[in-house]
């Protein structure tokens, strides 16, 4: 008997259904691996979650640390740190056959015990690393580009490190004098010029007497002093930030020196729009008005590209008295931290107090300022072995003014590591 084909739509029905199953079949095949893919990045990430949660905060900070050194000496206190003996350390970055060293800070010409051995003593902060600065590389970054030191004879200590350290490594430098400045160079291959603009007090002073026609002062008793004019910048200086690229200021010891401004014989006497500031001031509070002013005449005549920085106070280690009462700075290696503090605490009173009493006037009057704070105080303070002491070559010991080469070379490595970093940013 002849079986009956089925209907031709049920034919192909039956195909389809067939076809259809073959197609499905080799879809779920497909999706194997892509499943299994997304099956191990899932567990992978569940597996990274959960690490990431389990690694202490501290950890991943000192991971970010590692992979981004920038932002770690951003964030760095370069002023906090120890000095570390190296025996084995590199020649110095200059020597004493420099012409501009100053005599009475030439330790090594004077035959100072210890001279030899202040280079061997790097700063470590504790939070980074601060390495000498490159001399080639600085004068390469910052061609076509002017330094101006503004200050004390402590600043032209600092002057004198930088420019030793920049002439070890170039010999064609051209001396001359910015409107001005005491002391001026070019470095003429890369027309980098550093100069130190002499100032003690930055504003215009000089003697006053009873007939000078001050009837104010008279009438208070006042016979002579000295006129300090708290809202004129001192000539040496007062064109200086229209010119200069990079600005380095400081002022503070001279503010507290009774052998010039004897409080009785030779009073500061504070000016201001050309008439005397009546009540007079102490000097604490003139140094205040002055620093005011001058932080204002500085940021409205530099040009907006100026980088300013506000070098802190250099501290003194007199021991025994004062430098007129025969005070000394025997030290051969640097102080303990104890040792610091008798020294210089402000409960204490003693004799170089100065230091951290000027710097209260100098973070007061910058704050709110553009200006960057160059804290090399804390990093001093430590340094008693490194003044030129009885190798000064005066009637006193020198305990105030820095042996050169020696710590002032490392103010200038801080220097440069804070302006690497404003010019970066």
């Amino acid at each position: 008997m002849r079986r009956n084909s089925p209907p031709a739509s049920s034919m192909a029905t039956g195909k389809d259904h067939r076809l259809l199953h073959h197609q499905n079949s080799k879809r779920k095949f497909s999706l194997v691996p892509l499943l299994s893919l997304l099956c191990f990045a899932s567990i992978f990430l569940a597996l990274s979650l959960f690490r990431k949660a389990s690694i202490p905060s501290h950890s991943r900070g000192i991971s970010r640390f590692r992979s981004d050194p920038n932002a770690a000496l951003q964030s760095c206190d370069f002023s906090d740190g120890t000095w570390i003996y190296d025996p084995d350390a590199t020649p110095q970055r200059y020597d004493n056959t420099c012409k501009e060293i100053f005599k009475g800070w030439n330790c090594i010409a004077s035959n100072k015990s210890n001279a030899r051995e202040l280079i061997k003593w790097k700063w470590k902060p504790k939070q980074c690393d601060l390495h000498p600065f490159d001399p080639v590389m600085f004068l390469e970054k910052y061609r076509d580009t002017s330094i101006g030191f503004i200050g004390d004879s402590l600043n032209r200590n600092m002057f004198v490190s930088l420019f030793c350290t920049l002439k070890r490594v170039t010999s064609e430098v051209k001396k001359w004098r910015p409107a001005g400045s005491d002391h001026g160079f070019t470095f003429l291959h890369y027309n980098l010029t550093i100069a130190y603009h002499r100032t003690n007090l930055l504003v215009r002073y000089g003697r006053w007497s009873a007939n000078s026609n001050d009837a104010e002062l008279e009438s208070l008793g006042y016979k002579e002093g000295f006129r300090v004019d708290i809202d004129v910048a001192e000539g040496t200086w007062a064109e200086a930030p229209s010119f200069h690229d990079i600005l380095i200021f400081n002022t503070g010891h001279w503010w507290w020196a009774p052998s010039k401004f004897d409080p009785l014989k030779s009073p500061m006497l504070f000016f201001e729009n050309g008439h005397p500031v009546i009540p007079p001031l102490h000097p604490h509070a003139g140094l205040d008005k002055v620093l005011m002013h001058m932080v204002t005449y500085v940021e409205k005549r530099a040009r907006p590209s100026t980088v300013k920085f506000f070098r802190t106070q250099s501290p003194r280690h007199f021991e025994g008295g004062d430098w007129d009462q025969g005070g000394s700075c025997q030290q051969l290696q640097p102080l303990l931290p104890e040792q610091v503090e008798e020294l210089f605490s402000l409960k204490n009173n003693g004799t170089n107090v100065e230091a951290r009493i000027v710097n209260q006037h100098l973070y007061k009057a910058l704050e709110g300022s553009n200006f960057h704070i160059l804290d090399i105080t804390r990093m001093s303070e430590l340094r008693a072995d490194a003044h030129p002491s009885t190798a000064g070559g005066k009637k006193h010991d020198d305990c105030m003014h820095w042996c050169l080469p020696g710590v002032t070379d490392t103010w200038n490595d801080l220097f440069i590591a804070h302006l690497n970093l404003k010019v970066r940013n």
